[in-house]
């Protein structure tokens, strides 16, 4: 709202204030209290089919982001899960999550949905992790296949040695394809 000289402060979905940091990564600010959401979706000691997701989220320089927050949300018609964690949490930027791989729904291959929030953003980001190891069930997807072949790639989640690797580019050639939502 404006008035003759006076201009209204920022409302909440305008400006990431404070309570941001302090209500939902704290860990990521030095804030001696623990976030009631992690990165922990499933407890891997406890959960044979436990899997890690870890990546980073980089700027269009090709530097890491340390206080971006990620969360992963899944439903794969058994179970629901949701995880957050701050990139500035780990000394490497990194993020990573403990969770379970989803489980194909109506053919659909297996995907986690990714929410993005970071400064500089007004709106934060949709996107997906799909795996590279559901080649056959990627090959028929339909929300895969309706981006372009030489994109896709940028949502689609390496199996490597010690879980899925899944950066987070934010420009550049490498940039990962979001959603409109």
């Amino acid at each position: 709202m404006t008035t003759k000289n006076k201009i209204s402060p920022q409302t909440p979905s305008q400006t990431v204030g404070p309570y941001f940091a302090y209500g939902l990564t704290p860990e990521q600010y030095g804030y001696n209290f623990k976030s009631w959401v992690d990165n922990k979706m499933v407890d891997p000691s406890k959960n044979p089919n436990a899997i890690n997701i870890f990546g980073k989220v980089y700027d269009g320089e090709g530097n890491t982001i340390n206080d971006a927050m990620i969360e992963l949300w899944q439903n794969d018609g058994e179970k629901k899960l949701f995880g957050r964690y701050g990139t500035g949490t780990d000394e490497d930027n990194q993020f990573s999550f403990s969770t379970i791989k989803p489980k194909s729904v109506d053919g659909q291959a297996p995907y986690i949905n990714v929410i993005l929030y970071m400064r500089g953003q007004l709106l934060h980001s949709y996107t997906r992790i799909y795996f590279s190891d559901e080649q056959e069930l990627n090959q028929t997807d339909s929300v895969l296949n309706s981006i372009p072949n030489e994109r896709r790639d940028t949502i689609i989640a390496k199996k490597t040695n010690i879980g899925y690797e899944f950066n987070i580019y934010m420009q550049d050639a490498n940039e990962t394809v979001f959603f409109k939502i």
